[in-house]
């Protein structure tokens, strides 16, 4: 079994990846996506999302890290491949999948799920460009309105020389709404040969149990359960017990600490405000403390709230002993 943790956009930063691999129970990382659209990047676009290139391409807990590239030139996106492969990058992630409107208008993303001859020669170029001991995964959804094409595109990214095909069991209008539909990715099983990877709507031991079966493959990516759950790939993988709320707390003050001193505080507020929406899910505590934390800007003030509900939860736990 590969646990593979997701590219979610906005949230799963360096920070996020370091924190949650030092948890344990994954196998691979992807980044954020990396847009390319009609030059060759320079190398700081690469760190700047991926500092883990300086670190011989793994997080400090030594699990590796995908960069991942979102486009629709192959030339481009084979020159961009090529460039992140020389700065460290263990092989290279496609994405065919982001739901997102801006992303699809400029023809990147799932929009190109349409196109199962652009699949094609994206895969390829970036296949040719990239030395064969490097894998090159993609990822994509079950298709844009429709499933139409689905097996299709699976097909095309094979043919094309992907090592690896991740599926988000949904189409871009499903988004993000339950269910997930794991049979489509058994039949995409049967029609190909390389490994494929199941994602979508996975939240606890259970449902990965389930997917595994419905998809018919072990390997599986964790994105919003991750969050939602910070230790969920190891009670997937061994049987781990879900993390207690105290020890969440602390989990929240160390990300807030590192997020605040690595990026300036820049994006902070935004990060960690993603990142309750998910944890309420889980947390009854985290929906209390989000109800506070969602009108606050200012980075100072959500530390404080942070701090002063460990502090609170501390107390609260001595005076129970």
């Amino acid at each position: 079994m590969q646990i593979v943790l997701a590219p979610m956009e906005g949230v799963v930063d360096h920070l996020m990846r370091d924190m949650l691999t030092r948890i344990g129970g994954f196998d691979l990382c992807i980044t954020e996506f990396v847009r390319v659209v009609d030059q060759r990047l320079p190398a700081r676009v690469f760190r700047r999302l991926c500092p883990e290139l300086e670190h011989g391409g793994k997080t400090p807990a030594g699990v590796p890290v995908r960069v991942q590239l979102l486009g629709q030139e192959p030339h481009w996106l084979a020159e961009n491949a090529a460039k992140a492969v020389q700065l460290g990058s263990p092989g290279i992630d496609l994405n065919f999948g982001c739901p997102a409107k801006t992303v699809n208008k400029s023809r990147g993303g799932a929009v190109l799920l349409k196109e199962t001859e652009q699949l094609y020669q994206i895969v390829k170029a970036v296949r040719q460009a990239v030395p064969s001991e490097h894998p090159v995964s993609a990822k994509i959804r079950l298709g844009y309105d429709d499933t139409a094409l689905t097996l299709d595109n699976a097909s095309a990214i094979e043919a094309a020389g992907a090592t690896v095909l991740t599926v988000h069991a949904r189409t871009k209008t499903d988004g993000y709404k339950p269910p997930a539909y794991w049979p489509w990715i058994g039949r995409i099983r049967q029609r190909i040969a390389i490994p494929v990877i199941a994602n979508g709507e996975i939240w606890t031991p259970a449902q990965a149990a389930q997917c595994q079966h419905e998809a018919n493959t072990q390997d599986i990516m964790l994105g919003r359960g991750a969050l939602a759950l910070p230790n969920l790939a190891k009670c997937i993988r061994s049987g781990q017990q879900a993390m207690s709320w105290p020890e969440v707390l602390q989990l929240l003050m160390r990300y807030s600490q590192y997020e605040v001193a690595g990026d300036k505080g820049k994006y902070y507020s935004n990060r960690i405000k993603q990142w309750f929406s998910y944890l309420k899910l889980q947390y009854p505590e985290a929906e209390a403390l989000f109800r506070q934390l969602r009108v606050l800007k200012r980075n100072d003030e959500i530390l404080a709230l942070l701090q002063h509900a460990e502090k609170t939860f501390t107390l609260s736990a001595k005076s129970l002993q």
